[in-house]
């Protein structure tokens, strides 16, 4: 910053000149310094947002490792449970063998309610091929045509979202030939 013109000896219009010219160096200053306040401010935001970003990816990333831990610890007492049947298997009695197996789906369903799994069992319901796949069609007096006579293999859908279609045979008109 300059030092102010010594006006004594000076024409007017240049002590206005001096004056004026003052005045704008100080403006200048003034402007320089919110130029500094304002590209502060910008580094700041920036790198603020660089570190959000880089925490959302991080939540992101652990929200995928671990999305299945809670499905996968209900699991674990399913393997629990078929352990012990392969265990005593050589020495278990069939029905006891049979009871292991039907308490070990009762567990698996639970673990499959809990995490949003469901069983598509479409059986006399009308064939859908947004959850269904046709494995064969079969004459059927009883069933109206694009009827679900059978089940060949169950689906599952997680949430709405269809994991597997259940394989199933669809009913059709009876052959006129055979009657």
């Amino acid at each position: 910053m300059s030092k102010a013109p010594d006006t004594d000896g000076m024409k007017p219009e240049d002590a206005r000149e001096a004056a004026a010219a003052d005045s704008l160096e100080a403006e200048l200053v003034e402007a320089l310094a919110k130029v500094d306040e304002h590209w502060n401010s910008y580094l700041r935001a920036v790198a603020e947002n660089d570190n959000l970003r880089k925490r959302a990816q991080r939540d992101v990333e652990a929200a995928h490792r671990f999305a299945i831990e809670r499905f996968a610890a209900e699991l674990l007492d399913v393997r629990d449970s078929l352990e012990l049947g392969v265990a005593s298997g050589p020495a278990a009695e069939p029905a006891r063998l049979v009871e292991g197996m039907e308490a070990t789906l009762r567990l698996l369903n639970k673990a499959f309610e809990k995490s949003g799994v469901s069983v598509v069992d479409p059986v006399g319901q009308p064939f859908n091929p947004e959850f269904h796949e046709a494995m064969a069609t079969q004459p059927s007096v009883d069933a109206a045509p694009g009827t679900v006579l059978a089940v060949v293999q169950k689906g599952y859908v997680l949430n709405g979202r269809l994991l597997r279609p259940a394989r199933v045979l669809v009913a059709r008109d009876p052959d006129p030939a055979a009657s």
